[in-house]
């Protein structure tokens, strides 16, 4: 399939903190790596530097399963810079299987197309000089 993303170039590169930089060294192998906490038994995203469960350290980092449906979503006919220029596109939150959800962009997809509860797979895009989070339909 090919990529239709109407942010294709448009991406900045993200800035990592000492705390992302795990996901975002999966992301660089093209892997969704969630926040897991034992205790909890539990996943979290997006990262953060202790579990907002029971608040302590010991997160392990876990590869989601990279499938999840389609929770809610918008269609942008008008956005900021960097992408002043680009309309419309689909912002969705995807709810994983693994009890988290993600907001980012849904990708080879038609705005009308979208529907809540729709299957989605994980897919990447660059954004700068690493590779970004988005899902496309689950055919």
């Amino acid at each position: 399939m090919s990529t239709l993303d109407p942010l294709a170039g448009q991406r900045p590169a993200p800035a990592p903190y000492n705390f992302t930089q795990p996901f975002w060294d999966g992301a660089r192998e093209r892997k969704l790596l969630l926040q897991y906490d034992p205790d909890a038994g539990k996943c979290q995203f997006y990262p953060r530097p202790i579990s907002v469960f029971s608040g302590r350290r010991n997160l392990e980092w876990r590869e989601a399963s990279g499938r999840g449906t389609v929770y809610t979503y918008t269609v942008s006919h008008k956005a900021p810079a960097p992408f002043k220029n680009v309309s419309p596109f689909v912002i969705v939150t995807v709810e994983l299987p693994e009890g988290v959800r993600i907001m980012t962009n849904l990708i080879n997809c038609p705005p009308d197309r979208v529907k809540i509860g729709m299957p989605v797979r994980l897919a990447w895009v660059k954004a700068g000089d690493m590779n970004f989070p988005v899902f496309e339909p689950d055919p």
